[in-house]
């Protein structure tokens, strides 16, 4: 599989370098019934193996094969090379994107048995070895309930467009981040199959910050870091375990915590209390359990535990966020290794975590929805409320993107309560048919939080639905 792969990364590569702008695939978007007919018919013609039936037949009788492993031989590898060569000596870009249509619904099956065989692993590599000098990368592509079949071909004009079994990376959008591809099991969502749908739980925790700030002074740079009170840690992670379990007793699929709000022994701790827990109460755990960010050793990280406390990820920060004290702007003191994990379920498309500031960096965000097609954005915030991030959701709304955004009130100040009317968000995209008012789900934030008589106890529910 590794071979044909490589052919059709190397084809997409001819394509999208001979295009200096974005009018090829405009044209081709236009393209006439008749001459596309003329350019399938000339495809089975060089290619049969590709197809059902005979060409003779003509279009109306012309069925793409679903190949199978047996069916990757050195004839359907030599048909397709020599196809190929002939159409790039033409310049015929039109028919060479016909052929990657072609090949992109031959390969549905043996992608589908791709991803089952990558849910067996820790991660997952690209299908193809020659990434590196075609600047693509192939994934099969898992499918999204709420995701349109034509996603942003309206919007965007890009090879991507017209494929829908393939998951198309290029490496000049990705740029300098390193992917790391998780492609969960079926049994992850055990009730998706059924319901098509997931029930998210976030929680802002607290109103109070257990951690103080340090200020000082790099190379003329000024930074800041936190230091956790490990006194409080404890209890800390006491709370976070009890909104794990009225999550799980709500029959959640994700439960969200913010940043920041974690410490050096939060991830040992849910693990050793999901270590405790009988098969019976492991089955009503959140599938997925978003732990609140720790900083440490310059980095600010969350982890991605299943119900069983296995560590599915761990995310890191890759854009510090800066705060006035004292009159002058600090800057966080993180570190990143570039590393961007997307999580992959059939269903539910592709999940990535942006923590914060990461979400508000426009063009980071867009890389990532543009490079990998996300359907999910989780997006754990410490912030004053200063921010507007309801302006990113809708650009990720745009995109058949939803997204989950959970504050926190410790990151409350004063003079700034009225930033905290909602603690959180859960932005999704709905029918045309649906109340509109869904589109935007609020968090509001308890009238504790502004008295000083917080609960600690608070957690918010929404459901994503297919559409």
């Amino acid at each position: 599989m590794i071979r044909i792969c490589n052919i059709i990364a190397d084809l997409c590569s001819k394509i999208i370098r001979s295009c200096p702008d974005d009018s090829l695939f405009v044209k081709y978007g236009c393209l006439s019934i008749k001459r596309r007919n003329e350019m399938l018919r000339n495809i089975s013609e060089n290619i049969s193996s590709l197809f059902t039936a005979p060409s003779q037949d003509g279009c109306q009788n012309l069925h793409i094969l679903q190949l199978k492993e047996n069916d990757l031989n050195d004839v359907l590898y030599a048909e397709i090379t020599k196809y190929i060569s002939v159409l790039q000596d033409k310049a015929d870009y039109f028919s060479m994107i016909v052929l990657v249509q072609v090949m992109d619904e031959a390969m549905k099956t043996l992608l589908l048995e791709k991803i089952r065989e990558y849910q067996t692993d820790d991660f997952s590599v690209v299908l193809n070895t020659n990434r590196e000098t075609t600047g693509i990368g192939l994934l099969p592509r898992c499918s999204c309930v709420w995701e349109r079949k034509h996603r942003l071909s309206h919007s965007y004009n890009r090879l991507d467009s017209f494929l829908f079994h393939f998951l198309l990376m290029e490496n000049s959008i990705l740029g300098e981040l390193i992917d790391k591809h998780i492609f969960l099991t079926n049994d992850m969502f055990p009730d998706f199959s059924i319901n098509k749908q997931l029930k998210i739980a976030a929680s802002a925790v607290r109103s109070e910050k257990h951690f103080s700030y340090k200020y000082y002074t790099k190379k003329d740079i000024q930074y800041f870091t936190i230091s956790c009170d490990k006194a409080k840690a404890e209890k800390d992670n006491e709370e976070i375990w009890r909104m794990i379990i009225k999550s799980g007793d709500d029959k959640c699929d994700i439960m969200v915590f913010p940043e920041a709000l974690g410490n050096c022994e939060t991830e040992n701790y849910i693990k050793q209390k999901l270590s405790l827990l009988s098969a019976e109460e492991l089955n009503k755990i959140p599938s997925l359990i978003i732990l609140p960010s720790v900083i440490n050793h310059n980095m600010n990280t969350v982890t991605v535990l299943d119900r069983f406390g296995n560590v599915i990820c761990r995310q890191n920060k890759q854009y510090p966020f800066c705060l006035e004290h004292d009159g002058t702007v600090w800057m966080e003191d993180i570190r990143t290794n570039m590393v961007v994990n997307i999580l992959h379920y059939e269903g539910i498309g592709r999940i990535a975590i942006l923590i914060c500031k990461d979400f508000l960096t426009t063009k980071y965000m867009e890389q990532l929805m543009r490079c990998f097609k996300l359907t999910l954005i989780i997006v754990p915030s410490f912030s004053t409320g200063s921010y507007d991030f309801c302006q990113s959701f809708d650009v990720c709304a745009h995109d058949d993107c939803n997204v989950i955004w959970i504050n926190t009130c410790a990151a409350m100040e004063k003079g700034k309560e009225a930033n905290f009317k909602n603690i959180g968000y859960v932005r999704k995209r709905i029918g045309r048919n649906d109340d509109d008012s869904q589109r935007l789900c609020e968090m509001p934030a308890c009238e504790g939080a502004f008295t000083g008589n917080c609960m600690e106890n608070c957690i918010y529910y929404e459901t994503i639905r297919g559409v």
